[in-house]
């Protein structure tokens, strides 16, 4: 079944994209982890629609939601991303532009890019509220889920109280990062496992 398979290899990308996102922290590649955020988006895209699809009948509106929400994460994202991959990194910016584009300098795009994963966690949400479990894994995935839509509100909160300023240990951000790695990689690889049983 395509829609399936879909589900099954979008999750499992999606893994992959957060496994090479944690080890470019690790090692401070600034490039494979602002290619792997890409990737993350384009594939928890697919992943979420699966969640829709699949969704019983009177869930179909949280799959909606978790559909339309993951698109909106994935619009702020790849506009994030790639301006890093191409304006910033390929061009000689005045102090002014680098302060508003440069990720590395938590100023507009790096508040946009909070903002963008504040959006996917309202996906995980709603996608959390379209499992009805039948096995153990399924009874983990949906907590996963459900419970990483919590981090909607710090993503939101954090940009508007100024907590990230240029020149802050550059360490917190990637132990924040890893943390989140190490939360999300298991929900990628429970929805590859709970694609596989759907029919």
């Amino acid at each position: 079944m395509m829609n399936r398979k879909i589900g099954m290899w979008s999750s499992a990308v999606n893994a992959v994209a957060v496994i090479s996102f944690a080890i470019s922290m690790l090692f401070g590649f600034a490039f494979g982890s602002y290619f792997s955020s890409m990737l993350i988006a384009f594939s928890f895209v697919v992943m979420m629609c699966g969640y829709a699809y699949f969704a019983e009948k009177e869930a179909k509106v949280s799959g909606y939601a978790s559909m339309a929400f993951a698109a909106v994460y994935a619009a702020i994202i790849l506009l994030v991303y790639f301006t890093q991959l191409t304006t910033v990194r390929l061009n000689d910016l005045t102090q002014q532009a680098a302060a508003l584009l440069d990720f590395q300098q938590c100023g507009l795009l790096f508040n946009y890019d909070l903002l963008g994963y504040a959006v996917m966690a309202l996906a995980t949400f709603f996608a959390g509220l379209t499992i009805k479990p039948q096995s153990k894994p399924d009874k983990w995935l949906k907590y996963l889920l459900m419970i990483h839509g919590v981090f909607f509100i710090s993503c939101l909160i954090v940009p508007m109280l100024g907590l990230f300023k240029a020149g802050s240990s550059p360490w917190i951000g990637v132990a924040v990062l890893e943390f989140w790695c190490l939360y999300f990689c298991p929900i990628s690889i429970l929805s590859f496992l709970h694609f596989l049983k759907c029919h």
